[in-house]
């Protein structure tokens, strides 16, 4: 019998960064002062090591072929896998996601007390058995909608999962531009544009404002941070959901802007006069160990 191919990819932790990689003088000072900021650090990382030696436990048993991954943020190939395993957060299995293409995902919640784990399905208590059920496909699970991304024509990603937003390079920065969505056409100041598919409407579209879709919804949503209007005028598209079909254009009037995905961490830069096109992606991710509703 083959053994299963698994990728994990595992959490940096701060205390891990920082301390024993990096060995950052102002971080070490302000833990040796037990400083607030970085009060949670060491427990966090402790409890994270924990969960990824149970980790490591529950796969060795199994004989499962292991790639591991230890920098979220890099991409690695899945062709091959059966499971990808995400330990860490929400962050993680995000940053995990841009690589996943036909395997499913577990997100593993290494620390529960100091982070959040909406998309995780399973913890250090529950993973050997979920682990046993998702190798033999009797683990729920969930597929999610994804978002592509083009630039003048050229797709730059079809793995959005949360939301991407659109803005000037600087936070501080008034974000100008065109607005496109099917017949509507508008243009536009502001701090910037979130949009996602549904699994991130409870994430930053939320906190600006959006609403809470259903996970198996196939909409995405747009809504429009801080939008600027002179006096007594307002936006005709502040807050928009997008039928599947659709796109959202974004013609950009500004020379520093960038497209976030996910984060701070993919981005890609946006000139003068380029067009941004969102829209749904035909690569849909498969999240093991969720409800299907929220």
């Amino acid at each position: 019998m083959t053994p299963p191919r698994v990728v994990v990819v595992v959490k940096r932790t701060a205390y891990r960064r920082f301390i024993e990689d990096e060995r950052d003088p102002r971080a070490m000072q302000l833990l040796r002062r037990r400083d607030p900021v970085v009060a949670s650090w060491l427990d966090a990382h402790r409890e994270h090591v924990r969960t990824l030696d149970t980790v490591r436990a529950a796969l060795d048993r199994i004989g499962a072929q292991v790639m591991l991954v230890e920098r979220a943020q890099a991409m690695f190939d899945t062709s091959h896998a059966d499971l990808v395993v995400a330990v860490g957060g929400d962050g993680t299995l995000l940053a995990a996601s841009h690589s996943v293409e036909g395997a499913p995902i577990l997100g593993v919640n290494s620390a529960p007390k100091h982070s959040v784990g909406f998309f995780c399905g399973a913890r250090r208590a529950t993973f050997p058995g979920m682990l046993t059920r998702a190798l033999a496909g009797r683990l729920a699970s969930v597929e999610l909608m994804r978002m592509r991304v083009s630039v003048n024509g050229r797709l730059r990603t079809k793995h959005v999962l949360n939301e991407a937003l659109y803005c000037h390079k600087s936070p501080a920065a008034t974000s100008r531009y065109i607005l496109r969505i099917g017949d509507m056409r508008e243009e536009q100041r502001s701090s910037g544009i979130l949009i996602g598919p549904a699994a991130g409407s409870t994430a930053a579209i939320r906190s600006a404002g959006g609403r809470v879709l259903p996970l198996d919804s196939r909409k995405l949503q747009l809504v429009v941070r801080e939008p600027y209007a002179p006096s007594g005028k307002r936006c005709a598209i502040a807050k928009r959901l997008v039928s599947p079909g659709e796109k959202v254009e974004v013609e950009s009037k500004m020379d520093d802007a960038c497209v976030f995905f996910d984060g701070a961490y993919r981005q890609v830069p946006v000139r003068l006069g380029d067009h941004v096109t969102f829209s749904a992606s035909d690569e849909p991710l498969r999240v093991l160990g969720l409800a299907k509703r929220r």
